[in-house]
């Protein structure tokens, strides 16, 4: 049977030339991405300051309405920040940690850049960081998140899917005892959304916040805000600026929120990067995340199952239910195996105590699949990999 998704692999002229395994950490670009920033060139060039009252000082709303239906989400909903990490910390700057509610719970797995941010923003919070530990590198046990989280609990803070292994936690069973608890709850959900489904409105969470830059093939620089419609009511962030001010243009002294969306808003917007976001959503959203996640299934369990077959250790859930779009392969002397791979046109990545992250994605062919365990075969018969001992510069 012919995989209609494969009809879109035009879309992104990278696979012509590439094996593109590597959209858990940049998606392939969007032919049509190239367009679109031409169209923010022509408007600088064209109209200059006008350019803004045409379209680029609403874009950090219109682009989330692009993402809006990704994540069940309506438009005015999502807002676009720069990156997850200032998205954590626009909604820590919101909360209040007084006694007795000083605590933000997260997991030994979640991605350091929102652990650094908790952390250090923390004691001058008054909060301090209740961090939820892992027995095995792959998995956080549910009840042991679920035990950490009490009469103490601000926020719970944590990833639907984990980055170096794509364990799927349970968000419904969090979101439900955090509210139990009288808590907060916030998603971190970049390796979720774009290659499974997502509903916030199921889920429940008060913030959700997410990226374009892998999955959803939009590039960098571009990341999305959610909060629920009570928390846009209850919260206002202390980390502000103009363009979340009612009256932006009366350019008053005092700060009064806008509503929605907006209220998340910073300074002034990253143009270049909202044009880039634009059309890795869409054709997202045409390729269908039914099928999406159906095939990435498919084509993870079978990775898994080669890897099994040629001894490799694997750091990623045998559950299909509960593994998301990636496999981690620990194979000997991953790293030069990684960066061998990279110099055949093979695109992967590596991640300390994972391995070498594998993420077929909705454009990617089995053949693909494949060649690229083929190519680690002979990088590893024909001690290739040793080419780069010593090489370690910038991990991809």
């Amino acid at each position: 049977m012919i995989d209609p998704l494969l009809a879109l692999r035009t879309e992104f002229p990278i696979l012509a030339r590439t094996n593109y395994l590597v959209s858990n950490s940049l998606g392939a670009m969007p032919r049509a991405a190239a367009d679109q920033l031409g169209e923010y060139a022509r408007a600088w060039s064209e109209r200059g300051v006008r350019a803004w009252a045409d379209g680029w000082w609403g874009m950090p709303v219109s682009v989330g309405d692009e993402i809006a239906p990704l994540i069940g989400a309506a438009a005015g909903e999502v807002a676009m920040v720069p990156n997850v990490t200032m998205a954590h910390a626009a909604v820590l700057s919101a909360l209040d940690f007084s006694p007795p509610r000083d605590t933000i719970v997260m997991t030994a797995l979640d991605f350091p850049s929102v652990r650094y941010v908790a952390e250090r923003m923390a004691p001058r919070l008054g909060a301090r960081v209740v961090t939820v530990p892992t027995e095995d590198g792959i998995t956080i046990a549910e009840e042991a998140l679920l035990d950490a989280i009490d009469e103490r609990t601000r926020l719970v803070a944590v990833s639907h899917v984990l980055f170096k292994s794509a364990f799927i936690m349970d968000a419904g069973a969090i979101v439900r005892r955090a509210h139990a608890a009288g808590a907060l709850a916030m998603l971190d959900t970049y390796h979720s959304v774009g290659v499974m489904p997502v509903d916030v409105r199921t889920i429940g969470a008060d913030f959700v916040a997410g990226g374009v830059l892998k999955w959803l093939c939009g590039g960098p620089g571009a990341a999305f805000l959610y909060a629920s419609a009570a928390a846009r009511e209850r919260f206002a962030p202390a980390l502000t600026g103009w363009q979340a001010h009612a009256r932006p243009f009366a350019f008053e002294p005092q700060m009064e929120h806008a509503g929605g969306a907006w209220r998340w808003l910073t300074g002034t917007p990253p143009i270049p990067s909202l044009y880039a976001a634009i059309e890795g959503p869409r054709v997202v959203r045409r390729a269908g995340m039914e099928r999406v996640r159906a095939k990435s299934t498919r084509q993870t369990h079978a990775l898994i199952a080669a890897a099994d077959a040629r001894g490799w250790r694997v750091n990623a859930p045998r559950d299909d239910a509960r593994r998301g779009g990636t496999v981690a392969l620990d194979v000997p002397h991953a790293y030069e195996v990684s960066q061998a791979l990279l110099a055949r046109d093979v695109l992967v990545d590596y991640r300390p105590d994972a391995g070498i992250r594998v993420a077929p994605h909705f454009y990617t062919r089995d053949e693909e699949v494949d060649a690229a365990l083929g190519a680690i075969d002979e990088i590893l018969a024909q001690e290739e990999w040793r080419r780069f001992v010593g090489a370690r510069g910038v991990v991809t």
